[in-house]
């Protein structure tokens, strides 16, 4: 498979470049394809530490992975727009977006080859147009690739930090401040490998930004626009300030759910999913070139539990 585009970028290295682009292999991938030659700028050989120039003409050969039967199949799913390059959709909670090792079902992915069979290569064969993911237990929306034009496009958006990414979240106690931003690096935990943290010794920039919306009960509603999008974010962000996503067992301590009642926390268990939705997307269309704007409403489970919050605020005041 050969992908060919123009780089937007300057004096940064070569290989560092490709894995900021494309960061579905290792960066390690990038070296040893750029070592084989299997990668050209401006049709010559250049090595790892090359630092790019601004319409560079890069060429990369990669070889197509094993061939993984995905199979289509007929899942619900919300189409917000799409056209012959690009597909958006409302992620539900509860669906991975992908398939991984040994999960090749019920994904976005296996919904997507159903809906429509030209996506994106760029991303491998099980990632088939994936650009950016969503957690399994977050909604909201998610654009998709149709072809590697609109993949290289998206990509470079996101690397340059030009896509708006606007979330929904209700978290545990009440934010003292009403806005902030909070700007640190993420990466594995040191200890709990199941967790990304600042207390990591690899971690990438990550920053996000946040309006206090209301209090309810003793929780805070907040609107949050994130800047990079590093893995478990806006969970691991707010868990570090003491405020926890609703619904998110992995980042949350037994200290913060004895503050709650059993009738409460019963209704959070229930919900099954975080209290985070992906309700705004500002970016450039990748062919086009004209600007977009998605935005979508609250699902109606979220709603139905601030919905009950109101309700059992009332009660205690009345009492």
């Amino acid at each position: 498979m050969k992908i060919t585009f123009c780089s937007i970028t300057n004096n940064e290295r070569l290989d560092k470049y490709l894995f900021d682009i494309f960061s579905n292999y290792s960066r390690n991938f990038y070296t040893k394809l750029i070592n084989d030659k299997k990668v050209l700028v401006n049709n010559k050989i250049q090595k790892s530490s090359y630092k790019i120039k601004n319409k560079d003409l890069i060429e990369i050969q990669i070889t197509k992975p094993k061939k993984i039967d995905l199979s289509p199949q007929k899942i619900d799913i919300e189409i917000l727009f799409e056209d012959k390059d690009i597909i958006i959709i409302n992620k539900p909670a509860g669906i991975v977006v992908h398939p991984s090792a040994g999960h090749f079902d019920n994904t976005i992915v296996n919904a997507l080859l159903y809906h429509c069979n030209d996506l994106s290569s760029i991303s491998g064969e099980i990632r088939p147009g994936i650009v950016h993911r969503l957690d399994k237990k977050t909604s909201g929306i998610l654009i998709v690739a149709k072809n590697d034009k609109a993949h290289i496009g998206l990509s470079n958006q996101f690397k340059e930090k030009r896509i708006n990414k606007y979330y929904k979240a209700l978290v545990f106690g009440k934010i003292n401040k009403k806005k902030g931003r909070v700007e640190n690096f993420i990466g594995r935990h040191k200890v709990n490998r199941l967790k990304m943290s600042s207390f990591t010794n690899h971690g990438k920039i990550a920053v996000t930004n946040f309006t206090v919306e209301k209090y309810i009960n003793n929780f805070t509603l907040i609107d949050v626009n994130i800047e990079t999008g590093r893995t478990h974010q806006i969970r691991v962000h707010f868990s570090e300030m003491g405020h926890p996503v609703v619904g998110d067992d992995l980042y949350i301590s037994k200290g913060i759910l004895k503050k709650y009642s059993k009738k409460i926390l019963d209704k959070i268990d229930k919900l099954n999913r975080y209290f985070l939705h992906a309700y705004k997307m500002i970016f450039v269309h990748p062919v086009k070139n004209e600007k977009m704007q998605i935005e979508i409403d609250l699902p109606e489970e979220l709603k139905e539990f601030l919905k009950f919050l109101e309700e059992e605020n009332v009660k205690e005041n009345s009492n």
